[in-house]
């Protein structure tokens, strides 16, 4: 009896896993690069007013590099 229901579990979050394909995830990374990016760019401006500042602004840069990568990806993997 319990059998049935272990298999329903699984096959339910089986089929809530294979919801996000390649394409997806690669939209949820460049999301999250943004972000990052943003949040790099913000502390060199506003956080960190010495020379460690332009390497966080240049990080949140090569951040927005890789999300333009990845977005340019999606459709072609």
């Amino acid at each position: 009896m319990h059998y049935f229901i272990f298999y329903d579990i699984w096959a339910s979050s089986e089929q809530l896993l294979m919801g996000m394909n390649k394409n997806t995830v690669l939209a949820w990374a460049t999301w999250i690069m943004i972000f990052v990016g943003l949040g790099m760019i913000a502390l060199g401006a506003f956080k960190y007013d010495e020379v460690a500042g332009y390497g966080f602004a240049a990080v949140g840069i090569g951040f927005f590099a890789i999300a333009w990568v990845f977005n340019a990806l999606k459709g072609r993997v």
